[in-house]
């Protein structure tokens, strides 16, 4: 049994090792090496696993990065949409007027409450003068220099102002009424000119600014010799007939209070209220008033909490313990402790003894599960008991609800803290940056030993060529030896 054993074990080795020579000397005889080939799959199984471990991390990396940036977002939008409602959407608090042709009204930069009375007396003008008459537009004006001064004219009395300089305007003898327009049009003297043409022939007009203060005066220098420039002069002294507006401010009462205004536009003129006089109402007082965005916050506060329950659905899957990509992310982590807070944030700090002052005032609750709801009730009551105070927290000061998300969005996006989600991001960049210069090496690398084994198994080729010429030699001598020995 032993011998036997023994004999077939040794005919197997036999066999295997006649099949491994006939393969080796059918792929020298009659096989090619594809040194490319091999040299390519020699180096790429090389450097395989670690090319894998730096792209699974890349991509790990870019999956952090995206999931990141969507919560940053989703933060950012959030406070971009109340801040858009709060300013003009359907949460503004917009002034209204009762008699529409006395002014319009439009919110100033913070919101405004109550109502208040208005009464125009005058409307700012400017100023607005006439040449004499000449017999054309392209008729000559003469020569020398024409000096714009500005002051305040009262009957036959000019005030110039002395903190504003004079503008001269140089006139020569090729100049018309149409020459000299475009010039104190071009002067940015801030009074505009033009020629009209009327029934006694052509006349310039020129008007300044509105407000009292940007009264003018026309001097005339004229050249040696010319007679003709000094007509365009004009003081209020001189030729009564010429000065067809004169330039006033506006002059008004706001809630009792009498002021003045170089111009009809007035921003600012009461806390949430911007004005732009159009007519006067001399004893006859109309009423300036507020909307109630009451109705709208209830509202709001529904998508406010919408869109809050969205940004936890994506953060608890993101900070999943098993597969969440942010689950050891600082970033995430500080969000959601940030909105575990909310209903206890204080959003009015200013707020009187009494008047709602946190998210949780307006019926914002927190669930155990972490999402939101909305206490219709709390919000309701907030909403009875102090209308103003709750219109109050949805304007675009520095305190209120817009602010807090505001505040809360820049600080998410903060790449300068690492514990926020732009830190986070910008952390994760720089690793990004860092592996893909390690996976630009190591493929520089792998191209460097594909190209040396490629040198290898050229060299290689050429032996084996040369191996196959000997081997055909004496595969021939031995065929001729045998047919001489036959």
């Amino acid at each position: 049994m032993t011998t036997t054993s023994s004999t077939s074990s040794s005919t197997t080795s036999t066999t295997a090792s006649t099949s491994a020579t006939a393969k080796l000397l059918s792929s020298l005889g009659s096989s090619t090496i594809d040194s490319s080939g091999l040299a390519e799959q020699l180096s790429a199984a090389q450097f395989a696993a670690r090319i894998d471990a730096v792209t699974a991390k890349q991509a790990k990396v870019t999956t952090q990065i995206s999931d990141a940036s969507t919560l940053k977002s989703m933060i950012a939008s959030l406070a971009t949409s109340l801040g858009t409602r709060v300013r003009e959407g359907d949460l503004a608090i917009t002034p209204t007027i009762t008699n529409a042709s006395v002014a319009s009204v439009s919110k100033g930069t913070v919101s405004g409450s109550g109502t208040s009375t208005l009464e125009v007396t005058a409307l700012a003008k400017g100023q607005t003068l006439v040449t004499p008459t000449y017999a054309a537009a392209d008729s000559a004006v003469g020569a020398g220099k024409v000096t714009l001064r500005f002051g305040t004219v009262a009957g036959t009395g000019f005030t110039a102002d002395t903190s504003r300089a004079a503008v001269d305007i140089a006139v020569t003898a090729d100049d018309t009424l149409s020459t000299l327009a475009r010039k104190i049009n071009a002067s940015g003297a801030g009074v505009s000119a033009y020629v009209a043409n009327g029934t006694g022939g052509a006349q310039l007009v020129l008007r300044g600014a509105d407000g009292a203060a940007n009264g003018f005066q026309i001097e005339t220098t004229p050249d040696a010799g010319d007679t003709t420039l000094a007509g365009l002069g004009w003081t209020p002294a001189g030729d009564a007939s010429r000065l067809k507006a004169t330039a006033t401010d506006a002059a008004y009462l706001l809630d009792g209070v009498a002021r003045t205004s170089a111009s009809n536009t007035i921003v600012d003129a009461a806390p949430g209220l911007t004005l732009k006089l159009t007519g006067t109402n001399a004893g006859a007082p109309t009423t300036i008033g507020y909307s109630d965005p009451g109705q709208t916050i209830q509202s709001a506060m529904t998508d406010l909490v919408d869109a809050l329950n969205q940004i936890v659905s994506t953060l608890t899957a993101d900070l999943d313990p098993t597969n969440g990509s942010l689950n050891a992310s600082p970033g995430a982590r500080s969000l959601r402790q940030t909105l575990s807070a909310l209903s206890s944030t204080v959003v009015m700090p200013n707020a009187p003894s009494g008047q709602p002052r946190t998210m949780g005032d307006l019926g914002i609750k927190i669930n155990r599960d972490g999402t939101f709801a909305l206490d219709t009730m709390v919000l309701g009551k907030s909403l009875k008991n102090n209308p103003e105070g709750v219109a109050a927290m949805f304007t675009n000061g520095v305190h209120g609800v817009y602010a807090t998300f505001d505040k809360m969005a820049r600080t998410v996006a903060s790449s300068t803290d690492p514990g926020s989600l732009g830190g986070v991001i910008d952390a994760l960049g720089k690793t990004q940056k860092t592996l893909g210069t390690q996976l630009s090496d190591l493929q520089t690398k792998q191209e460097a030993l594909r190209a040396q084994l490629v040198g290898r198994y050229a060299a290689l080729a050429t032996k084996v060529s040369g191996s196959q010429s000997t081997l055909s030699f004496l595969q021939a001598q031995i065929s001729a030896w045998n047919g001489k020995s036959n």
